[in-house]
């Protein structure tokens, strides 16, 4: 990682999708995060869409594009969970793009929007343990357009975290680089059921 990389130099970006209610067992709960209310019905949501090296990624970029406004940054709590993510997300990663705030933000929904999300996930009524490599295949076979490679599958404390997938500047999809592929090898992973 490097800190204060110039905004706009950038390899491509990570689509970073955290399956809500695994996080919210593993830390929202605790922190009595709004996005684990079951009124809320969270699957994949976004964490980030994240600037990449081939090798690394930058952070908090000095970057003379405007902020968001707020209202919009309220706004993508839908998908990402809540605007506090959303702030966050941009003070790291979407000042590295280049972008205005409100051009990040407009990026980063049609990223989400561009990837499907497997439905069958969103059907469990139990908790399950899988094999990492079945969310793959599944977010392989909802998106003819991934390979392998375009896709990793991440694990925390035993649970399924985040799928991610590599796209291009104009948001196709690429290969990842060796930092970003680092699929969890756990065949017995927690996947817990929408809430």
């Amino acid at each position: 990682m490097a800190d204060g990389e110039k905004a706009g130099e950038f390899d491509y970006y990570v689509l970073a999708l955290s399956w809500s209610p695994n996080w919210c067992a593993l830390e929202g709960d605790a922190k009595h995060s709004p996005q684990c209310d079951p009124k809320e019905d969270h699957g994949w949501v976004m964490h980030g869409l994240w600037p990449q090296f081939h090798r690394g990624w930058p952070a908090y970029c000095p970057t003379t594009e405007r902020n968001p406004p707020r209202h919009l940054t309220n706004a993508m709590a839908d998908i990402m969970g809540t605007s506090g993510l959303a702030w966050y997300q941009w003070k790291k990663h979407g000042t590295c793009s280049g972008l205005s705030g409100e051009t990040y933000y407009e990026t980063a929904r049609k990223a989400y929007e561009s990837v499907a999300r497997p439905p069958v996930f969103r059907k469990l009524e139990d908790t399950v343990t899988l094999p990492a490599a079945v969310v793959e295949a599944a977010f392989l076979k909802a998106n003819p357009a991934l390979e392998p490679d375009m896709v990793t599958i991440t694990c925390r404390d035993g649970f399924i975290q985040e799928a991610r997938i590599c796209l291009s500047k104009d948001l196709s999809p690429v290969p990842c680089g060796q930092d970003a592929v680092r699929d969890c090898r756990l065949t017995d992973a927690r996947f817990d059921p929408v809430r």
